[in-house]
């Protein structure tokens, strides 16, 4: 396992400037030859408690490409912690390679990494990850949530990270429209896999107009019998005209070749790191009047759920009624985001750092 610590001297373009950049803490590389595994644990903030965040398995183009994102994640799970209201940092994993080589001894190694870091990070499932995954891991460490109920965990978070995104939909909608009202709004969702599924299921029962596209057709095919909701290509989901576009997939979906093609008035979805580059995208779509409910604010609800299980006071009639309050939050970022005529990522990140300034008495540079 090679750690590299944000305290080392600095090279633009570097790993070391990249975390230096965000400001993170640590990157942990982690490697075992046996199992072929390899993985990043990036551990942003822990100002608040430890760093907790899900491990994600994608087949990444390249190091450099996963390097990126677990840095973003990272990053973006200090901000979701702390404007949740959680006592934890930040932090994030992900492990390079395609999920069929998962089995008990690879999943048991990477638990060992994450114990070797000694309750610094906190790992959950993310994506291509499943509770069943985190049994594994977990018979090699403790730190670990989003256990099977069965084995007294909480179960999938899928359901709670769809509840809050659909809580500031509702808040975003309430912004765009005047009301929070979705019914006869078409809505399009990019993505339907755990979260994306469970999302259609609110705004099927609140009538709304739905929209859907994956890369996975089978799975596309399934949810419009069973919904309703019509079947459209990935490559045009970005032309149709929609009043509310839900990207509930891998993230960077606003960037340089969507942005300008967007027909919505809002956009307000469940994945992580929807902008591509947060401070130029988000400007662009403030220039434009479209309403953005900040990813890691709205797609909260599933660490809510995975945090109280960790901290072993886990109630689910208490959980949904914490993350329905994602909805009062985001009307006070975008009211913040319109008062100050900043974008809503900018105004969400200064609310979420003042929280973690206020407890550790720090000025952030990040």
């Amino acid at each position: 396992m090679l750690e590299i610590n944000a305290t080392e001297t600095v090279r633009e373009g570097s790993i070391f400037g990249q975390i230096s950049t965000m400001d993170h803490e640590q990157l942990v590389i982690c490697h075992d030859q046996a199992t072929g595994l390899k993985a990043l644990i990036g551990i942003h903030n822990t100002v608040l408690g430890p760093a907790l965040g899900g491990t994600r398995m994608w087949p990444y183009a390249s190091e450099e490409e996963a390097i990126t994102d677990v840095l973003r994640l990272s990053r973006g799970m200090t901000f979701k912690n702390a404007l949740a209201g959680l006592n934890l940092g930040g932090g994030k994993a992900v492990i390079i390679g395609d999920p069929k080589l998962k089995n008990e001894a690879f999943l048991r190694r990477f638990g060992r990494f994450v114990e070797s870091l000694g309750g610094r990070y906190v790992t959950a499932e993310d994506v291509n990850m499943k509770t069943s995954d985190m049994e594994y891991i977990s018979m090699e460490t403790r730190h670990v949530t989003g256990l099977p109920k069965i084995k007294g965990g909480a179960g999938d978070p899928s359901p709670v990270t769809a509840f809050g995104v659909y809580m500031g939909m509702k808040a975003a909608a309430k912004k765009a429209f005047g009301s929070d009202s979705l019914t006869g709004k078409k809505i399009g969702v990019q993505g339907v896999g755990q979260v994306g599924k469970y999302l259609i299921e609110y705004l099927v029962k609140e009538g709304a107009e739905i929209l859907i596209t994956d890369i996975f057709e089978g799975k596309l095919k399934e949810i419009a019998r069973a919904t309703g909701a019509t079947v459209v290509d990935p490559n045009v989901i970005y032309d149709l005209p929609m009043d509310i576009y839900a990207p509930c997939a891998l993230g960077a979906t606003i960037n340089d070749q969507s942005i300008d093609r967007l027909k919505c008035a809002v956009v307000a979805g469940g994945a992580n790191n929807q902008l591509k580059d947060e401070a130029k995208h988000g400007k662009i779509l403030l220039e434009k009047g479209i309403i953005y409910a900040p990813d890691f604010l709205i797609n909260a609800g599933g660490v809510i759920n995975v945090g109280a299980e960790y901290y072993g006071d886990y109630h689910e009639e208490t959980v949904f009624s914490q993350t329905e309050k994602i909805y009062d939050t985001c009307l006070t970022i975008l009211d913040k985001s319109e008062k100050e005529n900043i974008p809503a990522q900018q105004a969400a990140i200064e609310a979420a750092k003042a929280r973690i300034e206020s407890i550790g008495r720090i000025k952030l540079p990040f």
